[in-house]
């Protein structure tokens, strides 16, 4: 089977960090914050349901911006480079879709010679001393079926396959995607039984055999 369009998730799958609970633990609220964002990627509460909530507590700013885009490539997926240099060469149109924070994901998309346009998560906005004012409240992404909108729009393109490691990666198949459970960094039982396929490999490698 091969795609023309492949779009993988971010957090637990790129990297193996969750960026807004690594956000949380930096200003000591990290438990409570784990709670939540494991809820959502289960699929046991809407993600609208806790978005604004965990930012409204967190109050990220800027330089935690710039502290969580080192922490996404200091914790990097084994295998992720390998993945997107094999795609590179065939010429497959790589995009990242992710309700994760979209100036601390950029780093890592430029270190795997993604564009920028090929990176849809959701903003965030600062006042002028950098600290936190709010984030991109009418992203798609940041609430429940936004990737299965990106996808369809994403789609267009070409055939489409998903790669992520929660509930909200498996809504692309709404939008006609083929999706794959990615278990390397985080075991999720409603991903494994949603995918088209479960990868429970600690290297992203083992999603090349079902894209190529």
């Amino acid at each position: 089977m091969s795609f023309d369009v492949i779009c993988f998730d971010c957090d637990s799958t790129l990297s193996k960090i969750e960026g807004i609970d690594e956000l949380a633990k930096r200003v000591g609220l990290g438990d409570a914050m784990a709670k939540l964002t494991d809820a959502a990627m289960n699929g046991l509460v809407p993600l609208e349901a806790v978005y604004g909530q965990r930012l409204d507590l967190i109050r990220p700013d800027q330089a935690g911006m710039v502290w969580l885009a080192d922490c996404y490539i200091e914790h990097i997926v084994a295998g992720v480079s390998d993945v997107f240099k094999a795609l590179a060469a065939q010429n497959k149109q790589i995009h990242i879709i992710s309700g994760g924070l979209r100036p601390a994901i950029l780093p890592l998309a430029q270190l795997l010679g993604l564009p920028e346009s090929h990176v849809h998560a959701v903003d965030i906005y600062f006042n002028a001393d950098g600290s936190y004012r709010d984030y991109e409240q009418d992203s798609p992404l940041a609430r429940t079926g936004g990737k299965a909108l990106v996808a369809a729009m994403l789609g267009k393109h070409g055939s489409l396959v998903m790669v992520g490691d929660g509930k909200t990666d498996m809504e692309a198949k709404q939008a006609g995607a083929y999706t794959i459970g990615f278990g390397g960094v985080v075991e999720r039982a409603i991903v494994r039984e949603l995918a088209d396929v479960y990868i429970a490999d600690a290297s992203l490698a083992a999603v090349l055999t079902h894209i190529l």
